[in-house]
C-alpha cells in the first residue's frame, strides 16, 4: 500500500501533507495526555510491529505493495490517536532509511495506514464488540473483523488517490505525468488484493493477538476513548 514517490503530482502530495499535519498535531497532544506511563513501551512495541509487518510486502499491478499493517491491532489497544502516532513512525523510517514508501508521499501513507486505517477499524471494533467484555470470543472475532475492514478501506483510499493522477496531472496530449493508471485499474488492482489477500493477513493477525492479550495479558485490552 506504500505510495512511491513519482506517482502522486506535487499539488497532490502537498495536500495531504497539509492534511496530516494539524492531525499529528492533535495526535501528539491527545497521547501526551492521555498516554499512561506504563502503555509508553506498548507504544513502542506497536510501532516496531507495524514497521516489521510492512516490512514483507508484495508489489502490486499499478505500482504499490500489498502488506498487513498491524494499525487497528494497535488502536484496539492504545486507541486510534496512539496508532496514527506509531505508524507514522514506522512509515517515516521506512521511507527515510529503506526508501519503502516515498518522501514526497509520506503524507499520503500516513493518511492512509495511520489515519484512515486505524480509525475505521477502531470504530468498527468499538461497535461489534459493544458491551462485550474484552475476554470475550466475540471481542477476538470484532478484532478480526475490524482489522480486514480498516486495511481494506485504507487499500481503496489509496487507489483512488493513484487513479485521479492521470485526470489532475497530464500533457495537452493526454499523456498522464505521474501515476499512469486511472480509476478503472488503480481502484481494483488496490481492492482485489486486499480484499483476496492481504486483508485476510491483517484479520488472521490482530484477532490472534487479541485472542492471546485475553488469555496472558487482559489488562492491555481496557476500552480506549478516540
Amino acid at each position: 500500500m506504500h505510495i512511491p514517490d513519482g506517482y502522486l503530482g506535487p499539488a497532490t502530495c502537498g495536500i495531504f501533507y497539509a492534511v496530516m499535519l494539524p492531525i499529528w498535531t492533535i495526535a501528539s497532544r491527545i497521547v501526551k495526555k492521555t498516554l499512561q506511563v506504563k502503555q509508553v513501551p506498548i507504544l513502542a512495541i506497536g510501532a516496531a510491529f507495524s514497521f516489521v509487518i510492512m516490512m514483507f510486502n508484495v508489489p502490486i499491478p499499478g505500482g504499490s505493495t500489498g502488506h498487513a499493517v498491524g494499525g487497528v491491532l494497535v488502536a484496539i489497544l492504545l486507541g486510534p490517536w496512539a496508532a496514527c502516532i506509531a505508524i507514522t513512525v514506522a512509515l517515516v523510517i521506512q521511507a527515510l532509511l529503506f526508501g519503502d514508501g516515498g518522501i514526497t508521499a509520506i503524507g499520503a501513507n500516513c493518511f492512509n495506514m495511520a489515519f484512515v486505517l486505524p480509525f475505521v477499524g477502531y470504530y468498527v471494533y468499538n461497535a461489534i464488540s459493544f458491551n462485550t467484555p474484552a475476554e470475550s470470543g466475540r471481542s477476538a472475532l470484532a478484532a478480526g473483523i475490524a482489522g480486514y475492514i480498516g486495511i481494506n478501506i485504507a487499500a481503496i483510499f489509496a487507489g483512488v488517490e493513484f487513479g485521479l493522477q492521470p485526470m489532475l496531472h497530464h500533457t495537452a496530449a493526454g499523456q498522464a505525468l505521474y501515476c499512469p493508471y486511472g480509476l478503472n485499474v488503480a481502484v481494483p488492482a488496490m481492492a482485489g488484493e486486499h480484499l483476496l489477500v492481504f486483508g485476510w493477513v491483517e484479520a488472521v493477525v490482530t484477532a490472534l493477538v487479541i485472542k492471546y492479550l485475553q488469555k496472558q495479558a487482559p489488562d492491555y485490552l481496557q476500552a480506549k476513548e478516540a
